[in-house]
């Protein structure tokens, strides 16, 4: 695990290979979760309304970091950009960028380190 502010900043993330997701004119990312736990297909099967994906619209910032993500760019690099297109509105910079991150990485697993 990274240590160091220097070491964060040059982590690169790619996103997960069986993630699917749409993106729609304005840019905006929409995550489709398949629903296809054994007990939601039982229940299908049951002739329950249960829809085969879960859909997750993120907003327009973590949208705009999310299609940042492209396993080349470092943290660092979309900080960079985020200011560039956000100005003071992405302050506190890195600790939101940081926290979004990771709560895709850990918590959802929509993408993934790529260099540690």
């Amino acid at each position: 695990m990274p240590n160091s502010n220097e070491e964060v900043l040059n982590i690169i993330f790619k996103i997960s290979d069986n993630l699917e997701y749409e993106v729609d004119k304005d840019n905006i990312v929409t995550i489709l979760e398949k629903q296809d736990h054994k007990v939601q297909n039982f229940f299908r099967k049951l002739k329950f309304r249960i829809p085969e994906y879960k859909k997750i619209t993120l907003d327009e910032y973590g949208s705009y970091v999310f299609l940042q993500i492209d396993g080349k760019k470092t943290v660092k690099d979309i900080g960079e950009n985020l200011e560039a297109k956000y100005g003071e509105e992405a302050n506190p910079l890195y600790e939101r960028l940081l926290l979004f991150l990771n709560h895709i990485d850990v918590n959802c697993h929509y993408i993934e380190k790529t260099n540690f």
